[in-house]
């Protein structure tokens, strides 16, 4: 490997690691400031970490391998995940940040819950972190596949080794510097994502490697397939509503929607939306010309590639000077451990709050419960990479089970519980386990791949069994709970 690439990635992990120090030194003294930083954060600092949190090494290893080896009709992942962040930046972004301020200060999803449906607090607080917990364990997974494929394809080292030193750095950092260092970190890893998804399509078209747009196109449909950058040939209704219906995923992410309840104010959250859709689109783009150039380019070629989830990664090696390479690596890894970060943090926030303090130390000291918060960080780590372990796994297939048991279980859960003021304790409990429930038994059953011969992805069944679970329960039950509609206008 050249020495040049592993100084950009050196000067990387220095930069993450004295971001984590700077916020150990700023805003961990107490349970608010290491949950939720206070809850100031700057609104481009709030958006940039929604966004990078959310795409994850989905962002430049998922989507793109699906594009190389599919075709455009992949990008309607896209856009469903698009419309999805939008209307979550609308609906829930105000209310959110607004009402875990006004019940109680709630630092936690479970916590909020609890604070919203009193009579079944108790069961909201362990149900909902249970989920979280397993749930967060899959999709950290995920994140640390990314970081051994990459040591495995672009250093020719262990895929354990990877995963492993993937964690370790994002450990450090994230004990340490808890949801500022995250927030932080992640604002940085965003702009380096971005930069980097920009860089790649136009390196390919522009120094003749792909012979520009024309070109590629008609390569494309001559060696490839002539349908290969057609939206809709091949596209059924099933096939159609399982890929847009990533986008409901996004309502009950407790990853991303945590940054929504740390805005400075609920006035600020328009500027961050506008700043977070235009990341997001940007970064989207560039993933899907990542995917559809980088086929050209190795057809025109004449080169194989066994993991199209590796595009990314070869294509950093082959087109760059090692300088940029690394830096590209480091992009890479930047949208690996902004996501794994914010699990992990999210994940032993839920352990801390919504376990240890209500079933063992109800009094315990802000300086104790961040102790064990950091204990609690590294625990879920280690599940993690037991279930990472296996080389063979795939990133897009991590993501989307996870995803998936979020946006059904929390989702209509979330909407509802900020906008119903009819809804009960007893739906919020029904919705979680029903949604939960029915992905589970969707992906267990096979039906996510054979639903009426072509497959349904488990998040539609589990969102709408949800959604029917709460209403139906909330109207035949009378435990409401206060609802405090929003005060403060978004706008």
């Amino acid at each position: 490997m050249e020495l040049g690439v592993w100084v950009s990635l050196i000067l990387y992990f220095a930069l993450m690691l004295a971001i984590g120090f700077y916020a150990w030194r700023k805003s961990t003294d107490t349970a608010e400031g290491y949950v939720l930083g206070g809850r100031n954060l700057h609104p481009a600092v709030a958006a940039l970490s929604a966004g990078a949190s959310d795409m994850s090494g989905w962002l430049l290893l998922g989507l793109p391998g699906a594009l190389y080896a599919s075709g455009l009709i992949e990008a309607w992942i896209g856009i469903g995940l698009f419309v999805g962040a939008f209307i979550n930046w609308i609906v829930v972004a105000p209310r959110l940040r607004e009402q875990t301020k006004r019940y109680d200060n709630s630092l936690t999803i479970p916590e909020f819950l609890s604070n919203r449906f009193p009579t079944a607090a108790t069961t909201l607080r362990v149900v909902s972190a249970v989920i979280i917990v397993l749930f967060f364990a899959v999709y950290t997974a995920s994140g640390l596949v990314g970081g051994g494929k990459l040591f495995a394809s672009a250093f020719d080292g262990s895929y354990m080794t990877g995963v492993i030193l993937t964690l370790g750095v994002v450990l450090i950092y994230t004990v340490f510097g808890g949801f500022l260092a995250v927030s932080l970190t992640d604002f940085v890893q965003g702009c380096i994502m971005m930069f980097a998804l920009i860089i790649m399509p136009i390196v390919i078209l522009t120094t003749g490697q792909g012979n520009g747009v024309e070109q590629a196109a008609e390569r494309l449909a001559t060696e490839v397939d002539p349908n290969y950058l057609s939206m809709t040939h091949g596209l059924t209704l099933l096939t159609f509503l399982s890929t847009v219906a990533w986008g409901l995923g996004y309502f009950g992410q407790p990853h991303i929607i945590v940054r929504f309840m740390a805005v400075r104010s609920v006035k600020e959250v328009p500027v961050a939306r506008n700043i977070a859709m235009l990341w997001m689109a940007i970064s989207l783009i560039g993933a899907i010309g990542v995917g559809i150039f980088g086929r050209t380019y190795m057809e025109r070629n004449g080169l194989t590639l066994e993991d199209p989830e590796t595009i990314f990664i070869v294509l950093s090696e082959l087109l760059f000077h090692p300088l940029v390479t690394g830096f590209l690596f480091a992009a890479l890894l930047a949208a690996i451990m902004s996501t794994v970060s914010s699990q992990l943090l999210v994940s032993s926030s839920s352990l801390t709050e919504d376990f240890y303090k209500v079933f063992f130390r109800r009094q315990a000291s802000d300086h104790e419960l961040v102790n064990v918060g950091r204990i609690c960080v590294a625990l879920v780590g280690v599940a993690a990479i037991l279930i990472a372990s296996d080389p063979s796994s795939n990133v897009l297939g991590l993501v989307s089970n996870a995803w998936a048991g979020f946006g059904a279980a929390f989702g209509p859960l979330m909407i509802l519980s900020l906008t119903w003021k009819r809804m009960t304790g007893a739906g919020a409990v029904a919705g979680l386990v029903v949604g939960a429930g029915t992905v589970a038994f969707w992906i267990m059953s096979g039906l996510n791949k054979s639903f009426m011969g072509q497959g349904l992805y488990e998040i539609i069944p589990g969102f709408v069994a949800s959604f029917i679970a709460i209403l139906v329960v909330s109207l035949l039950t009378k435990d409401r709970g206060e609802f405090r509609p929003l005060e403060t206008p978004a706008e």
